[in-house]
């Protein structure tokens, strides 16, 4: 799969392992895991172990996370894209679960939005996909925010990691309907 999606400012596409610089310098950043509920990596073999896992996710499910590349710089600034879940989340099982994660230098620039409107456009234009969901820290008032933005409902809270979490929905639009 040599999936490329690309937006008016990134490109998506399949992880690499030439990416694990990129992941160790974002995951190693303790600001950024200051709502996942896990721990900060702490060496670059972490990153590349992550990028074989989701390479086979791809080679398993036909998706998972992408390498979100600034089209300009060439520079990996984080990851977005589908996750076929299968083990309980939110007591719900086999479901696609939108996910975004971005290196601190590029947050506050709308590429969470507009890497996640390209994966959900993915998600229900060439994987014809019903609904998708997404969950975020009830504290994460950025994700949070867009999420609300890409048009998911809130559906509930509940616990995740001994946190409380939002869960949302994002149904297909209908016929001639538009999500953005």
């Amino acid at each position: 799969m040599a999936l490329l999606v690309e937006t008016e400012r990134l490109v998506l596409r399949e992880l690499l392992a030439e990416d694990a610089l990129g992941m160790f310098a974002m995951d190693s950043d303790p600001e950024v895991h200051r709502y996942l509920g896990n721990t900060p990596l702490v060496s670059l073999t972490q990153s590349q172990e992550q990028i074989t896992f989701i390479q086979q996710q791809y080679r398993e499910n036909g998706i998972g996370r992408w390498a979100v590349i600034d089209k300009q710089t060439g520079h990996f600034v984080g990851w977005s894209g589908l996750k076929w879940i299968m083990e309980p989340l939110n007591q719900q099982t086999h479901f696609y679960e939108l996910g975004y994660h971005f290196a601190r230098p590029y947050w506050g620039r709308g590429y969470a939005t507009e890497a996640a409107q390209a994966v959900l456009q993915y998600g229900f234009d060439t994987l014809g996909l019903i609904a998708m969901y997404s969950l975020a820290d009830g504290q994460n008032q950025a994700s949070n925010h867009v999420l609300l933005k890409l048009g998911f409902t809130f559906v509930e809270r509940f616990d995740f990691h001994e946190k409380p979490h939002n869960w949302y929905e994002l149904l297909r639009p209908q016929p001639g309907g538009r999500l953005w």
